[in-house]
């Protein structure tokens, strides 16, 4: 194999070209050790004279990273109003969010157009390329356009829904072609991949489509949670919590997480089983995103409103029940408080993985492990079946599990976290990278 052409929309930011953070960075760090790579994708700048500036280059280790810019215009139309505002929703189920004009739909694909103009005098014969993501879907037919011959692969990160919710989608077909260009195309689970075929299927389009579900480092994120749990900013916090149990919740601000459903859930812990109330507190951790799209702006202020409402009905003067917060946190604090906790609680509508969950099985103490309440819809339900299985949309459900994850004796809580610490030791970042390159590897390049 030649070099890796690595291609998302954005690279990673520099600081975690040597120390990966998280998600792709951690997914991809094994392929890009053993390999020449060049990383490319936009610099995260928006320019008046964009097309006019060159790309920024910075070599790492075996990673070229190649960066250009766009103008304010196609960030707006392609990445927020686009990208965000009509793919993201419809591949989450959320079709009452679609958003769709025919002008953001034309830039959306100009800005692919711009991500080929740049990338074609980048490529050497021989290079693989590995496309990612919903915002790169007609990549890999405009490269196609352009002379590549070379194998083209191509990972959807979020969920794909079925042909019922996908042909929404005005000028899906034109999407969904763009996309069979690849000679392999990865999803998370084997639900995303019946989804996708059947919709390739409806269009008459032929296609190789693969269940390829991401994992995480386990060992390394083990090790970083041994050692920040008794780090002084974790003991800090944890002291805060005058010695009640802990529930923890961690994602950024978004309508996919069933947050709201989850404040809901916690309420009905405190009123179906008073047992609790002084005695367990919730910590959310939800960093804003996307906070110049409208419906995350609502978002957050359902979830103030929630948590106050909450706080107010069950909170005394030494008891705070959420303690919420929007300010990012440091992963390697992150790590140490799931190690702390006694429950992950991790309730998606609609998660294409949801690596937190997995996180939170690999950071437990061996000993006397905490327990995962997982919405059945997150893409890891189906590897954690011994996690305590919950529809977000059932509050009284969540209630019921969330009391029996903090009553539950350390024998159970063992069985089940031994069960789930297998799988994600078995399935990891680096797995996941090399069984998708593999077969992408094993496939012949469309010509």
């Amino acid at each position: 194999m030649g070099r890796l052409i690595i291609v998302s929309n954005r690279t990673p930011a520099p600081g975690e070209r040597t120390q990966p953070a998280g998600g792709l960075t951690v997914g991809l760090y094994d392929a890009v050790q053993t390999q020449e790579t060049l990383w490319f994708g936009w610099s995260g700048h928006q320019h008046a004279d964009a097309a006019s500036r060159p790309v920024q280059r910075e070599h790492v280790g075996n990673v070229d990273y190649v960066t250009f810019d766009l103008t304010q215009k196609q960030y707006d139309r392609f990445y927020l109003n686009f990208s965000n505002g009509v793919l993201w929703p419809l591949c989450h189920y959320r079709t009452n969010l679609i958003r769709y004009t025919r002008e953001d739909c034309e830039a959306y694909y100009e800005a692919n157009e711009v991500f080929a103009d740049r990338l074609i005098r980048l490529l050497e014969p021989g290079d693989t390329i590995w496309i990612h993501d919903y915002h790169l879907f007609p990549l890999a037919q405009m490269l196609r356009d352009r002379g590549v011959g070379g194998r083209i692969g191509f990972f959807l990160h979020i969920p794909f829904p079925p042909w019922s919710v996908a042909r929404l989608l005005p000028k899906l077909d034109m999407l969904l072609t763009g996309l069979a260009a690849c000679d392999l195309i990865g999803v998370q689970t084997p639900e995303d991949e019946a989804n996708l075929k059947g919709c390739f299927e409806a269009y008459g389009l032929k296609a190789a489509v693969e269940a390829v579900p991401i994992g995480i480092d386990p060992v390394s994120f083990r090790q970083q949670a041994i050692e920040s749990a008794v780090s002084e900013d974790v003991t800090k916090i944890v002291d805060t919590l005058e010695g009640t149990r802990l529930i923890i919740g961690v994602d950024r601000l978004d309508y996919s997480k069933g947050l709201p459903e989850r404040m809901k859930g916690f309420e009905a812990l405190l009123k179906n089983y008073p047992e609790h109330r002084g005695q367990v507190t919730f910590l959310q951790v939800t960093p804003v995103s996307r906070g110049g799209v409208e419906s995350y702006r609502l978002l957050k202020e359902e979830l103030d409103g929630l948590v106050g409402t909450i706080n107010g009905a069950y909170g005394t003067p030494d008891w705070v029940p959420i303690r919420y917060t929007t300010w990012p946190i440091g992963r390697h604090i992150l790590a140490g408080l799931y190690r702390m906790a006694d429950v992950g609680f991790v309730t998606p509508l609609r998660d294409g993985m949801n690596l937190v969950a997995k996180e939170f099985i690999a950071a437990q103490d061996e000993e006397d492990p905490g327990v995962l309440v997982l919405s059945r819809f997150a893409g890891a339900a189906p590897e954690m079946p011994e996690a305590l299985l919950i529809n977000p949309l059932d509050a009284e459900g969540m209630a019921d599990a969330l009391h029996i994850g903090l009553t539950m004796d350390v024998q159970a809580r063992h069985a089940a976290w031994s069960a789930m610490y297998e799988e994600v030791s078995r399935n990891t970042a680096g797995s996941w990278s090399k069984q998708f390159l593999d077969s992408l590897e094993a496939v012949c390049p469309c010509q």
